[in-house]
């Protein structure tokens, strides 16, 4: 009998101890740590940690449960060169760059950062900080009261991210809701603003699975970073602005290169333009009606049964007159590129590639197969480097006949049903693994195939690189688009706010589909969207097949005409377009800039009603106005305010009832503005009339803006084959200074004219060294003379 209660209590202890099994597991206390060249490594109870100086501004922080993995990253191209100061108080570790500290409170292990005044910039939860559940790691961070959040590229909802979460997973989602997530691209980077000062960024390096939590169902008492496998890997990012946080963050993730300058001009789409009658129909239609025109889009159906590098022979008998005549008259030709290559006995890229070991496979060695477009197809393994050379020697079919644009559609990867295999093998360059891992950086991988191939095959041009999926470090090979969005109001302006979201994380080419992809827009739909991509990077028109068609002369002549003059206005400003390019190629700042880039704690920006509007380049004001209204109220921030379509002048820090026609968006030009535009053209590589049309409008401050040329389609520039000049207003002598030129390319202008405009009967007294042609011009005065390489300045 005892020995019978003994077992019986034994069994209810052990039962006891197994129903108490414990679910998560947090880091623990420090046990000890070392510092070897730029890293501090910490061995907690639980786990390791590594923090890392990348540069007095950027400290990586890695932490696993387990081993430190193979140290690789698609996104990051920055060598660790910072280096830290350490002093141990026995219960803290303070590790101190030129710019700022970091904290690691040793137990329970926690790490914060402060600049070098003490003040707090982000730290850990101290009640939760590290946990892990299996595989899955999270981080809390403490939330701030006045915290917000914005970034992550390309995701829906509002400016501030604060109070939603957000997951990591590539996916095609056609029609998307306006509050839809996950879309297309995954970009998990972000910027923290708080207490009226602070900012900073967050980079989470790892591509499986991951969620950022901005404090959604946690009562706002803290923020997550959540990843399903792999190492909890993050980069802190300090600066003294969000500028500063945007350069530093390119500076680690890379910055886009200079797009071809006539991929900045309007561009045409369609599902499908065919046959080839149907495309000479439409460019000759914009030549006839003297619509400016840059692109012709080729989708799907150019294709023999949707086989990549084919063209249907019924279709398209000959491409290569096709590309030719079309450029004989200003049109380049952008082809659609989807990775699904069908499976198909005799088709060269399929043979070519299934002998080659070019494909995805399953971990018997068989070649994983989808359904897409052509049927059953194979997916070349793009994070392999033979993959990715063998993919891009084949475009040679493309670049041979001349074509020059790349459209990479599909590549999250999608397949039909949505559900490719997690276990898919890939060689993610040397460190194997998984759909896990790879999916979401497929099409940022297929993206620099078709980049690195193009730009090899068209000696020394630049090609124009399209893509629906990304990665951070994407933004390295291709523009990206907002996939395959709606026509309405709301998608509109939802645009804006993806254009404005992916410019701060490192994309400043990016725009959505003019008009929207699926639906049927109201010629004052289309008419007003039109409008605000005359001023959005990416100005392209496209719609589904199911659709009416929607060039600019189809809703009859009134509209023709505000449409062509819409255009018309994109092709004038040109050249402080393509000196925004620049800037963003020099220092990651975006092209269209939200306004919490420069009005970072103005608490109007973040207003529903205010948060659609952005800078495009320095100077102009954009304030985006759904097609239904006439009358919109519009918020300017601090500063002095031009209307560009009438030079009313506007005090800034309030908001204003202003009128907003179909033909006129609500568009302002900040005082103190250098404004570089040309005559019009009707296609980029159209001859000009060789002056430089540059407003300046009156300011009260000292102003500058940095002017850039080169021949538009070259990597030339990279050797100095460029012309930039620098424009300055003296305010105190009342002076326009144009600074001597730089680099050895040779402006295409020869004459200056310099129109001002605030400045009523103000007389010029002296232009160095040239005779002037001075007139008033309406509300305006006109200044013309010779443009010189040398030093210039304009007594006002």
């Amino acid at each position: 009998m005892k020995n019978t209660i003994i077992l019986v209590v034994l069994m209810v202890l052990s039962t006891m101890a197994f129903g108490q099994k414990k679910l998560s597991q947090s880091i623990g206390k420090m046990l000890n740590y070392k510092k070897i060249n730029e890293t501090i490594f910490i061995q907690a109870a639980n786990a390791k940690l590594q923090i890392t100086a990348f540069s007095p501004e950027i400290i990586r922080v890695r932490m696993t449960k387990d081993n430190f993995l193979d140290d690789f990253s698609y996104a990051v191209i920055m060598q660790p060169k910072g280096i830290f100061e350490i002093t141990d108080t026995g219960s803290e570790l303070w590790l101190k760059t030129a710019r700022i500290k970091v904290k690691v409170t040793k137990d329970p292990l926690r790490v914060s950062f402060y600049n070098l005044e003490n003040e707090i910039i982000n730290q850990d939860y101290s009640e939760v900080g590290y946990n892990w559940i299996g595989d899955e790691i999270t981080l809390t961070k403490q939330l701030f009261s006045d915290e917000r959040f914005i970034g992550l590229g390309e995701k829906t909802g509002s400016l501030d991210r604060r109070g939603n979460s957000y997951t990591h997973w590539n996916s095609d989602v056609p029609a998307y809701s306006l509050n839809q997530d996950p879309l297309y691209a995954s970009i998990p980077f972000y910027i923290g603003l708080h207490s009226k000062k602070q900012v900073y960024g967050i980079f989470l390096d790892n591509s499986y699975k991951s969620t950022i939590n901005f404090g959604a169902s946690t009562n706002d008492e803290f923020s997550s970073l959540s990843v399903t496998q792999g190492e909890l890997n993050y980069y802190f990012i300090s600066s003294v602005n969000v500028a500063g946080i945007v350069n530093n963050y390119t500076k680690l993730t890379g910055r886009a290169s200079l797009p071809p300058y006539w991929s900045l001009g309007y561009q045409q789409s369609r599902w499908s333009y065919f046959p080839e009658n149907d495309v000479y129909q439409i460019a000759n239609t914009f030549r006839e009606k003297s619509i400016p025109c840059d692109v012709i889009y080729l989708d799907i159906n150019y294709m023999d049964n949707y086989k990549i590098f084919t063209f249907s022979p019924k279709d398209f008998p000959n491409p290569a007159k096709m590309v030719s005549t079309l450029r004989d008259s200003g049109f380049h030709v952008v082809c659609i590129i989807d990775p699904g290559i069908k499976v198909e006995k005799g088709y060269s890229e399929y043979e070519d590639g299934k002998a080659k070991g070019m494909f995805v496979k399953y971990p018997n060695g068989k070649d994983y197969t989808g359904k897409v477009w052509p049927g059953d197809s194979h997916f070349p393994d793009f994070t392999n480097p033979k993959s990715r050379k063998w993919w891009g020697s084949k475009f040679s079919f493309y670049t041979n006949i001349g074509i020059d644009g790349f459209w990479n559609d599909m590549n999250e990867p999608s397949a039909w049903g949505q559900s490719i295999p997690d276990m898919l093998e890939f060689d993610f360059d040397g460190h194997r693994t998984t759909t896990k891992e790879a999916h979401n950086v497929y099409g940022m991988q297929m993206a620099r195939s078709t980049f690195e191939g193009a730009r090899e095959l068209m000696k020394g041009k630049r090609p124009l690189n399209i893509t629906r999926a990304t990665y951070s470090g994407g933004q390295r090979y291709s523009t990206i688009w907002t996939g395959d969005n709606f026509a309405s109001d709301e998608h509109m302006l939802l645009g804006t706010r993806l254009v404005n979201s992916l410019g701060l994380c490192g994309f400043p080419y990016a725009g959505p589909d003019i008009g929207g992809f699926l639906g049927v827009p109201s010629r004052e739909l289309v008419t007003r969207w039109l409008s605000l991509a005359v001023f959005t990077p990416f100005m392209r028109n496209h719609t589904d097949q199911s659709n009416p068609a929607r060039e600019p002369w189809v809703f009859g002549k009134e509209w023709e005409n505000i449409q062509r003059e819409l255009i018309e206005q994109r092709y004038k400003l040109l050249p402080y377009i393509y000196s925004a390019f620049n800037e963003a190629s020099e220092t990651g700042m975006p092209v269209s800039r939200t306004l919490a880039i420069d009005y970072t704690f103005d608490n109007n920006v973040y207003k529903v009603e205010n948060e659609n509007e952005f800078l495009f380049g320095n100077n102009l004001l954009v304030c985006p106005v759904s097609s239904k209204i006439s009358i919109s109220k519009v918020y300017l921030p601090k500063g002095n305010w031009y209307k560009m379509s009438s030079d009313s002048m506007f005090q800034g820090g309030a908001s204003y009832l202003v009128e907003s026609p179909l033909n006129e968006l609500p568009v302002f030009v900040k005082s103190g503005a250098f404004i570089p535009q040309q005559n019009l053209i009707q296609y980029t590589g159209q001859k000009t009339d060789e002056i430089l049309y540059l407003h300046f409008y009156k300011g009260t401050e000292n102003s500058s803006f940095n002017y850039y040329e080169d021949d538009g389609e070259t990597y030339n520039f990279e050797q100095e084959g460029f012309y930039k000049r620098r424009f300055e207003f003296d305010a105190l002598n009342n002076i326009i200074i144009l600074k001597a030129k730089e680099g050895s390319y040779a402006t295409r202008n020869k004459t200056l004219k310099l129109i001002l405009h605030g400045f009523g009967k103000t007389e010029i007294q002296k232009i160095e060294g040239k005779n002037a042609d001075i007139k008033l011009v309406g509300n305006t005065i006109e200044v013309t003379t010779q443009l010189v390489d040398g030093l210039m300045q304009i007594k006002l």
